[in-house]
């Protein structure tokens, strides 16, 4: 076998090594509000929908107001088999775009985070 081949081969076993690992984070897979939604009435709650089971205890999230100011939530709780994090709004979010960034750990020990937005309309 030529080094060129075996330079191939060890580096298609390296990424398939690798990709098991990033498979292995808790991906958001779908959230209400959606990514980039426009909605005519305030939400009442946000739901993030996970590709794995989450530790409660250190995920959550942060929701920026137009003006830039962090929006009060309430407690988070988990739901559909601890894959969905549920976060309460227990104040009307006025119009304007607002941006969530949340952080997950999933029960594998694995973080992730990221960022979505979307737009309340009067």
């Amino acid at each position: 076998m030529s080094k060129r081949y075996r330079f191939i081969a060890l580096s298609a076993i390296a990424l398939l090594g690798l990709a098991g690992q990033v498979f292995a984070h808790a991906h958001l897979t779908a959230s209400t509000p959606a990514d980039k939604a426009t909605l005519t009435t305030s939400p009442a709650e946000l739901d993030l929908h996970f590709s794995e089971e989450l530790d409660i205890t250190f995920s959550g999230l942060k929701i920026l107001a137009p003006d830039k100011t962090v929006v009060k939530t309430g407690e988070p709780t988990l739901m559909n088999g601890g894959k969905t994090l549920m976060v309460p709004l227990p104040e009307t979010l006025g119009p304007g775009a607002y941006e969530v960034e949340w952080h997950v750990l999933s029960t594998d020990g694995h973080k992730s985070n990221g960022t979505y937005g979307f737009t309340v309309k009067p």
